[in-house]
């Protein structure tokens, strides 16, 4: 069974960075599409960024464009999401999901969260 365990969320200030990071085990990770969702309180989840199998294609949401990095170590099993020049609307809970046959598609797994706090 497909695991993922996402990791670095915490408290920061505007303009501040964090590194989260998802381990996928139980499978292959070389297998999936990757992909970053986020979901702030008394609003609907929304897809951040999405990487290809390979990595050499990334995707992201316009409003994190040029702030946020999404990348992918398959030989570590680990997809990783670089956030700077954080804002206070960044804030939200973030989700590392795995798509086994399009990143258009709904994700087949979905890892637990971690929180990202970004004060003003």
């Amino acid at each position: 069974q497909v695991h993922l365990v996402e990791s670095g969320g915490g408290s920061v200030q505007t303009g501040d960075s964090l590194r989260l990071s998802c381990v996928l085990t139980g499978g292959n990770i070389g297998e999936y599409g990757m992909s970053w969702f986020r979901q702030a309180p008394g609003q609907e989840r929304e897809f951040v960024a999405a990487i290809g199998w390979s990595g050499g294609r990334q995707y992201y949401e316009d409003s994190v464009e040029g702030r946020f990095s999404i990348s992918r170590d398959n030989a570590r099993s680990t997809v990783s999401l670089q956030m700077d020049s954080l804002k206070p609307e960044d804030s939200a809970v973030y989700y590392c999901a795995a798509h086994s046959t399009d990143l258009n598609a709904d994700p087949d797994y979905w890892g637990q969260g971690t929180q990202v706090s970004v004060s003003s």
